[in-house]
């Protein structure tokens, strides 16, 4: 017997393939408006643009985080507004990797099925989708039985320093029960990720004793040489079995040839796939001693994003999306990603999916771009799942 959700879901692929072309332009507005996370001052127009959007969409908007960050919901709604029993919350960022004056060697631009540029892959597409979305179900008059919160930061590149405060709150209220994280799908078959593995990031400093190399090499204690052993220690702590990679990416240190080196350091890079291992990890590298005589090391870091793990909610999310992506002909994949997203911190307190965002390639890379015929198929995939009741009865939940 056919159900309700049959019929709508090709009847908002049907509005949204309508609106193919406003999707391009309106990404294209949003790439040509730079927004490198490293630049506050670059991010009011493209906020601008957004919050145009989603007013148009049928939401209020308001920024918060010094104006920096877009909070939204429907019109009308809030604390006494009685018409939801429960929340969803709609993720993405508009800030990139890419600095002001990308535009004049990558420029903005459509190729066949193909839109190229700085940000349209990561993440820019995703927020287009998540406009038009919401905007199809405003026009086909279809109302979600969960209110639809968006919240949009701009400096997810560089980790989310002042807006993880924020996210994490509202991934914590009691009456949200789920997240969808408009970051770009994984590889060509635009494969969602219902994974993925936590970072974290150190820094050990070591401290030796200088001497002359070549008149009193035995008075010196090398600090080159105690981060060479250190350095060891690191790399065995990679378990490819378990998917925990551990990389020193840099180091630097020493005075000159002719002199034992006094001092040095090295930077880390940790992945990890489950909490258990993130909490290993840390522990071990933070216990990490010297074994030359007179070397002194100082270590600092931590491991900064959880891991989103394949927890039941989680998967309970997955399944949702693979049946409502088979009502609308597609086949969707699952995948782990080894970036960490803010998608990492909502899954500690509620059911989360990530890359519902763009098709395409090249996140932080020359050749960026998405597929323009996949906007209105990702975006009707959106807005089947925002349309879906709630996954379970809601329950208060521990705020700490």
């Amino acid at each position: 017997m056919e159900e309700p959700a049959d019929r709508t879901a090709p009847e908002l692929l049907r509005q949204l393939q309508k609106r193919r072309d406003e999707m391009v332009d309106l990404l294209t507005r949003l790439a040509l408006a730079e927004s490198p996370a490293a630049d506050r001052n670059a991010q009011g127009p493209v906020l601008d643009l957004l919050a145009d959007a989603l007013s148009g969409s049928g939401l209020a908007v308001r920024r918060v985080g010094g104006g920096m960050h877009l909070l939204a919901r429907p019109k009308r709604a809030g604390r006494k507004d009685r018409r939801f029993r429960a929340r969803q919350l709609l993720l993405g960022h508009c800030d990139t990797v890419w600095p002001v004056g990308t535009l004049r060697e990558m420029p903005v631009r459509v190729e066949g099925d193909l839109v190229l540029g700085p940000g349209v892959y990561d993440m820019k597409s995703g927020l287009v989708q998540l406009v038009f979305a919401l905007r199809a179900l405003r026009d086909l008059g279809l109302a979600p039985a969960v209110e639809p919160v968006v919240f949009v930061n701009s400096d997810e590149e560089i980790g989310s320093p002042t807006s993880t405060r924020y996210i994490r709150r509202l991934a914590q209220a009691a009456t949200v029960e789920r997240t969808f994280v408009m970051e770009p799908s994984l590889g060509p078959a635009g494969r969602l990720k219902t994974a993925r593995k936590g970072v974290g990031r150190f820094t050990v400093a070591v401290e030796g004793r200088a001497a002359h190399a070549g008149l009193d090499p035995q008075g010196g204690a090398s600090a080159i040489l105690e981060l060479s052993y250190i350095i060891q220690e690191l790399f065995a702590l990679n378990d490819p079995a378990r998917g925990t990679s551990v990389n020193v990416g840099r180091v630097g240190g020493g005075l000159s040839p002719n002199v034992v080196a006094p001092a040095c350091s090295a930077e880390v890079d940790v992945r990890v796939t489950t909490l258990e291992d993130a909490r290993r990890v840390e522990r071990e590298i933070l216990a990490l001693a010297p074994v030359t005589p007179g070397i002194k090391l100082r270590i600092e870091g931590r491991m900064g994003r959880p891991p989103m793990e394949r927890t039941p909610k989680n998967r309970a999310l997955w399944d949702r999306a693979r049946r409502a992506g088979a009502r609308l002909g597609l086949e969707l994949e699952e995948a782990t990603a080894g970036g960490a997203s803010d998608g990492n911190t909502t899954s500690l307190y509620t059911a989360t999916l990530d890359g519902l965002g763009g098709v395409g390639d090249g996140a932080h890379a020359r050749h960026e771009s998405v597929r323009a015929s996949a906007l209105p198929e990702r975006a009707a995939l959106l807005a089947a799942l925002i349309l879906d009741p709630p996954l379970e009865p809601q329950k208060e939940r521990s705020r700490s």
